[in-house]
């Protein structure tokens, strides 16, 4: 008969080697307890995106096969994948940060499927060469061997080109298998096709230009660049996890201010649970001190919510300490209670709101109260617009000297009034609206820097709106909080007169290059400065253009006759062409260019041209046509019947399409 199996065959005799496996053992059960709520959370994300993509396949079912009544319009639905499709890449860009091995796979995926790059578009060939080109073994000169070259869709104003980044590989002609070269630049999508410029572009048109992406897709087919629609949202997924930190510091910066605006409007969502949509909630803070003089700059930031309950509004404001301007909303006053204690924010209520219920009495017809009552208001504006852009101090003593007469002749009027209205009213429903929120309203009174509205939110509060109306709906909560993040550098750049696409360039391009997380605040939009690029440019036409950085302050440009020249390109791609004219700008050069071939661009021929005329040629009279023919048969020419899309540029360019 066998002897029974020892249960602990494999424990170790001595305590230090007991305490070692047991600590082993831990850590293998927090790995698997690790893993599993990884592959938890991945699979509730799969399945919250496979209810949104049900919900789209029943519209889209409804599109193809319902009543034509009932049809969803095509557009309709490419705008509802917009957001679903960002969610996503946010998602696999957070999941690419955590592995790396993932991220690898990824890359390669997008380099063996993306496909190439148009051939008509412009090559620029941007070389990258090692710190030191000396042999690291002798010190002696090395010898480019040859070099690692990838290609990335770039955009410019009006026409896409494509960027060849070259990385020069150097050898040493003395030493065996030294090989030197440049490290490959990071990327914001590595392995993809666009640059920093390009979803800069995509950004900025969707979220200033409120211009949806399916329209961009067809803007740029007509370049011949052919992308899809969710290759763009792909992008904008990716723009939105890399911003992140910056949205979550600006949103901060304003949190600690003394006085902000705040507002909330409805956003239309999918909700694939119910195959129809539902209201979701941008909530708005900003801050605006021009008005009296403040030195913090102007700035708003959104926030997405799924409702405009107190909890939302907790978690938005909930950790504010300040003066707080907003309208009426019940959320907003329970901020204000005094359980709170020094927690509790001062509450200052919106005169324009007390305003536009009287107004809109007024426009209805025949009412003298609510005329009155807006005679009465109009005047304390008057008075607001008088001392507009002073000091707090200055602006606080003429209201106490102006203003507070009126507005305590004002709650003495709407008092005596409300008794002798029907109680169930409307004009004595905007009354009471006033006194009942009078503690709030009058508090401008008292400090100089409270404004007498919230104008400045609700002016924020635009952008949204025209967005809403030309993108129908938002895909997914994670796409409208991805449109709250954008919005929010997009809009603070408007306010403080910085060019978004420049900006959103930048910021872009600074982050992917490891931006240190102490020095965050000076991303800010109002830190922002154009930066300075001293590139060297070698023309090479009509090949490929090259463009190499050089170590200097100054680069240099090789022209025929002419040796190397100085030649400084700033962030706006603006470079001496060395032709007459080219200090006001590569377009203005451009159209002389073509006024010396004798062919002008197609902007700024006459729309009308006379009979019998020859088109005038300006700054050199009238000269004959190419080959002694009349001017007027350029126009059949010109016809975009003529006009070749793979071998055009833009019109300030010489256009090889053109038939001469």
């Amino acid at each position: 008969m066998r002897a029974a199996p020892d249960p602990l065959p494999t424990l170790p005799e001595t305590a230090d080697a007991l305490r070692t496996l047991l600590l082993a053992a831990w850590a293998e059960r927090d790995s698997a307890v690790a893993e599993r709520d990884s592959v938890a959370a991945e699979r509730d994300a799969l399945a919250a995106q496979n209810d949104r993509l049900r919900h789209l396949l029943l519209q889209l079912r409804r599109m193809q096969f319902g009543a034509r009544s009932e049809r969803l319009p095509e557009e309709q639905l490419q705008l509802g994948l917009e957001s679903l499709e960002q969610a996503i890449a946010q998602g696999e860009a957070e999941a690419e940060r955590r592995d790396p091995a993932l991220k690898q796979e990824r890359v390669a995926r997008r380099r063996a499927s993306r496909g190439a790059l148009p051939a008509h578009l412009p090559r620029i060939e941007v070389t990258l060469a090692p710190e030191d080109t000396a042999c690291p073994c002798c010190r002696g000169a090395m010898a480019v061997i040859g070099h690692d070259s990838s290609e990335r869709l770039d955009v410019i104003p009006a026409q896409f080109r494509v960027l060849v980044t070259k990385r020069l590989k150097l050898a040493c002609r003395s030493c065996e298998g030294v090989v030197v070269q440049a490290p490959a630049p990071v990327r914001l999508i590595e392995g993809g096709l666009p640059t920093e410029a390009l979803v800069a572009h995509v950004l900025v048109a969707r979220y200033a230009d409120h211009l949806p992406l399916y329209r961009q897709a067809q803007i740029m087919a007509r370049q011949g660049v052919e992308l899809d629609r969710s290759t763009l949202s792909f992008w904008m997924g990716y723009a939105a996890a890399e911003i992140a930190p910056v949205v979550a510091r600006l949103r901060e910066i304003l949190l600690g201010s003394a006085r902000v605006f705040a507002d909330e409007t409805v956003v239309p969502v999918l909700d694939p649970g119910r195959g129809r949509t539902k209201t979701g909630y941008f909530w708005a803070v900003a801050r605006d001190d021009r008005p009296w003089g403040g030195t913090d700059p102007p700035a708003v930031v959104y926030s997405y919510a799924p409702g405009r309950g107190q909890q939302h509004n907790d978690r938005l404001l909930g950790a504010y300490r300040g003066i707080l301007q907003c309208d009426g909303y019940a959320t907003y006053k329970k901020l204000a209670d005094p359980k709170r204690g020094e927690a509790a924010v001062t509450l200052v209520f919106c005169w324009s709101h007390v305003r536009r219920g009287f107004y809109d009495l007024a426009k209805a017809g025949a009412a003298p109260i609510a005329a009155e009552a807006l005679a009465r208001i109009t005047a304390l504006y008057r008075i607001e617009a008088e001392v507009r852009g002073k000091a707090a101090a200055e602006r606080l003593a003429v209201r106490r000297a102006k203003s507070q007469p009126l507005v305590a002749d004002l709650r003495t009027w709407f008092e005596a009034q409300v008794t002798r209205l029907p109680a169930r009213g409307p004009l004595a429903g905007a009354i009471r609206y006033a006194l009942n929120h009078w503690s709030g309203l009058v508090r401008f009174l008292a400090d100089g820097r409270i404004e007498m509205d919230t104008n400045t939110v609700e002016r924020a509060m635009r952008p949204v709106s025209l967005s809403r109306k030309n993108s129908l709906f938002a895909g997914s909560d994670e796409g409208g909080a991805n449109w709250a993040a954008i919005a929010s550098l997009v809009e603070t750049c408007k306010l403080n007169g910085v060019e978004p696409q420049a900006y959103v360039t930048d910021l872009l391009t600074r982050l992917v290059n490891g931006w240190p997380q102490a020095r965050i605040d000076d991303l800010m939009p109002w830190h922002w400065a154009h930066p300075k690029t001293s590139l060297t440019v070698k023309p090479q036409p009509p090949g490929p253009q090259s463009i190499a950085y050089g170590a200097s302050g100054v680069g240099l440009r090789q022209s025929p006759g002419q040796g190397d020249r100085p030649v400084a390109v700033g962030a706006r791609g603006q470079r001496d062409h060395g032709c007459p004219g080219a200090a006001q700008g590569p377009a203005v050069a451009g159209r002389r260019r073509h006024r010396r071939r004798g062919v002008l661009p197609a902007r700024d021929l006459p729309s009308q041209p006379r009979p019998g005329r020859r088109l005038p040629v300006r700054g050199q009279g009238q000269p004959a046509a190419p080959n002694g023919r009349s001017r007027r048969c350029l126009w059949r020419r010109l016809s975009p019947l003529n006009w070749s899309r793979r071998s055009a540029g833009p019109l300030h360019q010489p256009a090889p399409g053109l038939p001469t």
